[in-house]
């Protein structure tokens, strides 16, 4: 499943996310600061997208919501896509 969200209150303008049999295989965000948003696309590469929301839901930067947080939004939309 292939996705491109459009995140609210981030320096991210978007993030592109590939998920196979719920594992994250590939995050790209547009936008941010480089070096932070490629190292938390790297940590997570892998990783079961229950356990990544479970991590950063609720990371704050500015205005409530950080990149780490806009990509808990993003694979909590995804989810809800899928089930329905």
């Amino acid at each position: 499943m292939k996705t491109t969200y459009t995140t609210q209150g981030t320096c991210a303008r978007y993030i592109d996310i590939e998920i196979e049999a719920d594992k994250i295989t590939r995050v790209n965000f547009v936008g941010g600061c480089r070096g932070n948003t490629a190292g938390l696309s790297a940590l997570i590469e892998g990783m079961s997208t229950y356990e990544v929301i479970q991590k950063l839901k609720g990371i704050e930067c500015r205005g409530n919501t950080s990149c780490p947080d806009q990509l808990a939004n993003a694979l909590e939309s995804m989810l809800m896509e899928k089930a329905s």
